[in-house]
């Protein structure tokens, strides 16, 4: 069985970059923005195989011939589909705030929602979309909640006395409460509250030790005046991520990116519960069912080294494992690293996949290759950066 050259969709949403991607990939920057590159099966946007008698989506691939591209274990566990979606992201403004299901909670919300043709449409699938992200530039996200006494802190520097039962709230410990509050706020002061937040914001000190939560409010009231979601921000950790640096987004975590370029790589939906931050539909009873509110100490996802030149970021998920792969001068072509279905995605440098025996793919910065289960070890040769996608053995 083959590894075939691996086209992705890309998806142009308003926050995404108008530049990043295209300069990964080395061609012209396109007139609009460009958010997200899906190198998986997802039916949303497939992506394609570079076939005999021409391009051929990816989960057209695997729906002729699952035992073939999948392996017997994952149909097994994850039916006839491949259960990851890796990504590239590039946001050149910041997403909403948003949270996702665990498993459990999707398949059986999904259910009720087919069964009740006027409920909320929530839900585009039965699956949770647990995800992590590794930075391919220096990237700035907000990940999972803070200690509630340090976010009682920030707002309440801001000495408004309108956020006062906020500040209260949080200083009780009950950031439950606090989100519900802020997610509730009366429609009709909420453009009067925000616009008070970034002026008040703004006579923050320079040299305040939470003055990157103050830049970010004002940074974030510009971007989207009157949403509560302004003030949701300031509850989480404020990440600055170095290329190489990766976090993770369990179910129920609150997170939002807010500017950089990064690989995604998730389970296979598309289920996306928003809490602000955006023009689109927010259902915040639906949100708070899903949300979970530990404190997050540390939003870092750290790397294991796996062999000379191969890391991974080890998640409590069965769905995907991540491996990133750097080749050099002085190392010959290395086996790469998982088994099953697997897409390699090219970071840097020049890189060739393939099997022992067969045409290898070239996979420049910002391409792809797919190799399916009943493929051969793969080796990559060459000298450059790829990231691996895989199902855990």
């Amino acid at each position: 069985m083959t590894v075939y050259p691996l086209h992705g969709a890309i998806r142009a949403y308003a926050w995404g970059s108008r530049t990043a991607i295209a300069e990964l990939q080395g061609r012209p920057a396109p007139d609009g923005p460009e958010a997200e590159l899906w190198l998986g099966a997802h039916p949303g946007d497939p992506a394609t195989v570079s076939g005999p008698d021409g391009p051929v989506a990816l989960n057209k691939l695997i729906a002729d011939d699952p035992g073939a591209q999948l392996g017997a274990a994952v149909v097994e566990r994850f039916g006839e589909r491949l259960p990851y979606l890796m990504k590239v992201l590039a946001a050149g403004a910041p997403l909403s705030l948003q949270a996702h299901p665990d498993a459990a909670y999707a398949k059986a919300a999904y259910a009720r929602q087919e069964l009740d043709p006027g409920a909320p449409k929530n839900y585009t699938d039965a699956h949770h979309k647990p995800e992590m992200l590794v930075a391919l530039t220096p990237f700035e996200a907000l990940c999972g909640f803070r200690a509630p006494e340090i976010s009682a802190e920030v707002l309440g520097e801001l000495k408004l006395p309108q956020l006062d039962p906020i500040v209260a709230t949080l200083r009780n410990g009950d950031l439950a409460d606090a989100v519900q509050l802020l997610l509730t706020w009366p429609e009709a002061d909420r453009d009067d509250l925000i616009k008070q937040v970034a002026a008040a914001a703004r006579q923050i000190p320079d040299d305040h030790p939470h003055t990157p939560s103050y830049v970010l409010a004002v940074d974030l009231a510009g971007y989207y005046p009157g949403d509560p979601g302004v003030l949701v921000a300031l509850l989480l950790n404020l990440v600055w991520l170095q290329p190489g640096q990766a976090i993770w987004m369990p179910a129920g975590n609150l997170h939002a990116y807010l500017g950089g370029l990064g690989v995604e790589l998730m389970a296979a939906s598309d289920n996306v519960l928003r809490g602000g931050l955006t023009p689109k539909r927010v259902d915040v009873d639906e949100l708070l069912r899903v949300l979970r509110f530990d404190v997050l100490e540390d939003p870092l996802l750290h790397p294991t080294e796996m062999a000379p030149g191969v890391t991974s970021w080890k998640v409590p998920v069965p769905d995907f494992e991540l491996y990133r792969v750097t080749l050099s001068e002085d190392r010959a072509p290395v086996k790469l690293p998982g088994k099953g279905p697997r897409v390699i995605l090219g970071a840097s440098g020049d890189v060739h996949v393939g099997e022992e025996h067969g045409v290898p793919v070239e996979v420049r910065p910002g391409g792809a290759a797919y190799a399916p289960a009943s493929a051969g070890p793969l080796t990559a040769a060459g000298i450059g950066v790829v990231f691996v996608a895989a199902v855990p053995a």
